[in-house]
């Protein structure tokens, strides 16, 4: 017999029942998890869309980035009374039925949209279980949601044919933008693609589409939504036929951006405007130089380490470009001198106007030769600096220390990649770029230099960069020399019909260093320009050798090209404040002598009364010595009276194969003449 306490132990235990399937058997809302994200420049303005990973187009259905009328128009003809059922409307789905039962067929679904959010969570076969399944998911969906969220989770999964899911895929891959903004034609045909995806592809049936979307427009001036003119509009106005490609600019730095943080849609710190300058640059630069050649660049914003362009390849049809060149370790040739004279001038070791010998020399089995293989005797380590010499570097890294330059680099977040596994130590070849290093470990570096000395990370998302300002930072080397290092390389000789950057109007103040690795492998360009860093590197993907191409040459016309596109697309990060106009010149004291054209030539090397060693090292064949000397024009030299050999550079060389004294002489084009007398050893006397 029923009794009120068996009706309400009835109640009691299909609350708790109802409650107990809710809790053990949750709606799965997280399938919606895997989205695509989209990633822009620091504008906002669309660079690279990245697919799910079973290669839908499905990107989150943000209201904050979908035009409101598009969200009135949908709640209007889908769902009206959205915002006051509580997943499922009865009314209408008893006027569904009664309408079915009347035509006979399935005439309308009744299904609100938290319904057909259900049922894209876990698509079914459509019937009467199925319908029931869906009440019971909707319930439980409105339980968890606000009515916000489910807006968002519909138009995150709604179907819109092929591979594409959500309003804004298909905004983008119909009309090629985001949804923010839509006309009238284009909210009427997104909301009718959805009630039969497949047999209402514009790109495949545009009649079925133009057919539905007006059907649509009629409907929403119905209810006042459109007015009598739109719907008019709307019917003259084409349907897409055609699917548009997804944003695919920036390719590697959109990437980089993507996996630095959480996938989602991200505004990045690079700027569109100087990407696509930079891209196009970049690619006719590589087609000029060969088909085989790639061309890979970063500029960074040096105040908040913002990486505002980063071209990894010059094209991902040639040879290596689908690899992210800037992320590979080169040898950096000669780009990290600055940094050894730095940290010598921290040490007190050697000052700007310090002089330093470019002669020959050997340390242990290494001798260093300069790229020319001419010598200049005592120079200024600013003009060796400059002049890039090798024997001034390897000097002064041997005197700073190669482990602790190693390891000075590494602790500011470029560690260098050592020959011979991890174990192998840091040799004085470092100075030459005995080493490999990623151009983004360059860029670290050498804006390290125009910050005061201080290394920090680069910076890819935008709503970082803020935080970079307080970042402490690891300092490399002190601001007081990085400050001289920047003088000096703003002073070097410029590139071939390139005026320095001080004595012209628009240009930029380029503190610059160029680098060529051994066997014409890698040519660099590195350079702090105003706020920016800027890094530029030509070369073969497989790192083949390209000789003659060196860094001077190849990467630094390059380099000054970009500086100048930087210093007019970034003139908001104070590009005309650091062009410093007004800077003083490297003070002259401690200079070279002038030399009175009247003196006979100077002999470098060999030095007087000199003993030379031109027997085999570690098993290896002696090497020709260098002539080097300094006089009025073209030296010509003479070993006991007979002419000297030269190299295929044109240097004089001298390769003795008998031990026991000589006579050289140097003659100038005037017929002055010097003498030095050496004695040659060969083996145990």
């Amino acid at each position: 017999m029923l009794t009120p306490r068996r009706i309400v132990i009835g109640i009691t235990a299909l609350f708790v029942a109802v409650i107990l399937a809710d809790w053990t058997l949750p709606p799965p809302i997280d399938r919606a998890g895997d989205i695509s994200a989209l990633v822009t420049d620091r504008e906002g303005r669309p660079l690279r869309a990245f697919p799910t990973q079973d290669g839908r187009w499905r990107f989150r259905g943000d209201l904050d980035k979908i035009d409101p009328e598009f969200i009135e128009a949908l709640v209007r003809v889908e769902d009206k009374r959205f915002y006051m059922h509580r997943g499922t409307d009865w009314a209408g789905l008893g006027r569904a039925v009664i309408d079915s039962v009347k035509a006979g067929r399935v005439v309308s679904g009744g299904s609100t949209l938290t319904m057909q959010t259900a049922r894209m969570l876990e698509p079914r076969d459509r019937n009467v279980g199925s319908k029931l399944i869906e009440i019971a998911r909707a319930w439980q969906i409105e339980r968890r949601l606000s009515k916000d969220e489910i807006l968002e989770l519909y138009l995150t999964l709604t179907p819109y044919g092929g591979n594409l899911e959500g309003v804004r895929a298909a905004s983008w891959s119909y009309f090629g933008h985001e949804a923010d903004r839509l006309s009238d034609d284009e909210i009427a045909l997104l909301i009718a693609l959805p009630q039969s995806p497949e047999v209402r592809r514009p790109d495949r049936r545009p009649e079925q589409a133009q057919k539905a979307r007006d059907w649509v427009a009629t409907k929403l001036g119905w209810y006042g939504v459109f007015s009598e003119a739109d719907v008019e509009e709307v019917a003259t106005s084409p349907v897409p036929t055609r699917r548009r490609d997804f944003p695919m600019r920036a390719w590697h730095g959109t990437e980089k951006t993507l996996a630095s943080g959480p996938r989602e849609d991200v505004r990045s710190t690079l700027d569109a405007g100087l990407q696509a300058e930079l891209e196009a640059i970049a690619l006719r630069k590589a087609e000029a130089e060969g088909p085989d050649v790639q061309v890979s660049a970063l500029v960074v914003h040096i105040p908040t380490r913002g990486v505002r362009a980063l071209v990894g390849s010059a094209s991902r049809d040639r040879a290596g470009g689908w690899l992210d060149l800037t992320a590979q370790a080169r040898s950096p040739g000669s780009t990290l001198k600055p940094f050894i004279y730095a940290m010598a001038f921290d040490d007190g070791q050697a000052a700007p106007d310090t002089r330093i010998s470019d002669l020959p020399k050997r340390f242990a089995s290494y001798q260093p030769e300069n790229f020319d293989r001419m010598f200049r005797g005592d120079v200024r380590v600013s003009d060796a600096l400059q002049h890039s010499l090798n024997v001034p570097a390897v000097l002064m890294l041997d005197r700073v220390g190669p482990e602790r330059f190693a390891a000075q680099l590494a602790l500011a977040g470029a560690r260098p990649r050592i020959g011979g596994g991890a174990n192998h130590d840091a040799g004085l070849a470092l100075a030459l770029g005995g080493a490999g290093l990623t151009a983004r470990e360059l860029a670290v570096l050498y804006a390290a230099l125009g910050d005061g000395g201080v290394a920090k990370p680069l910076v890819w998302r935008a709503e970082e960069e803020a935080a970079s300002y307080e970042r402490m930072g690891r300092r490399l080397v002190s601001a007081e020399s990085a400050s001289d290092i920047i003088r000096i390389l703003q002073n070097a000789p410029m590139p071939e019909g390139r005026m320095p950057g001080r004595l012209t109007a628009d240009a930029p103040q380029v503190a610059f260093k160029t680098g060529t690795s051994y066997g014409f492998r890698d040519s660099w360009a590195a350079a702090v320009s105003g706020e920016h860093a800027i890094i530029v590197w030509v070369g073969r993907a497989d790192g083949a050798p390209r000789p003659g191409k060196t860094g001077r040459v190849t990467a630094l016309p390059l380099l000054f090209e970009v500086a100048d596109r930087t210093a007019h697309h970034l003139r908001d990060e104070g590009e005309a404040r650091t062009r410093l106009t007004t800077q003083r010149k490297i003070e002259t004291r401690g200079a070279l002598h002038d030399f009175s054209p009247a003196a006979p030539p100077e002999i470098m090397f060999p030095p007087a009364n000199a003993e030379l060693w031109a027997g085999s090292v570690d098993g290896a064949s002696a090497r020709a010595f260098v002539l080097a000397g300094r006089g009025e024009g073209h030296l010509s030299w003479y070993i006991d009276g007979r002419p000297s050999e030269t190299d295929d550079a044109g240097a004089p060389t001298w390769l003795p194969t008998l031990p026991g004294f000589y006579t050289i002489t140097a003659v100038d084009e005037s017929g002055r003449a010097s003498r030095v007398r050496v004695r040659v050893l060969t083996g145990p006397s």
